[in-house]
């Protein structure tokens, strides 16, 4: 049974560092948004369309420069193509 203490104590470690790691990309998703928001603000004195998907393709490229892994760069890809689904869809404050 000491083990299986050392490996449940081990899992609860990495859950905690999970959490506080959820808590960081939670407040820099809403803050992406912010910035998001702002552009599509800016957009239509800029005549500029609200979708680019010349940006969004710019956007994949550059995340995957900063890849080093676990993840691969098709993982990334979609969570970023949800990321910007989601920024499409909601309402502009």
């Amino acid at each position: 049974m000491p083990e299986e203490s050392k490996s449940l104590a081990e899992i609860e470690a990495h859950r905690a560092k999970i959490d506080e790691i959820d808590q960081q990309i939670v407040a820099l998703l809403n803050k992406r948004a912010g910035h998001s928001l702002v552009i599509r603000g800016l957009k239509p004195g800029a005549r500029m369309g609200l979708y680019d998907p010349k940006r969004e393709e710019q956007i994949f490229a550059r995340v995957n420069s900063y890849n080093e892994g676990p993840l691969y760069n098709e993982n990334l890809r979609e969570i970023y193509e949800a990321i910007l689904k989601v920024m499409k869809e909601t309402p502009s404050v």
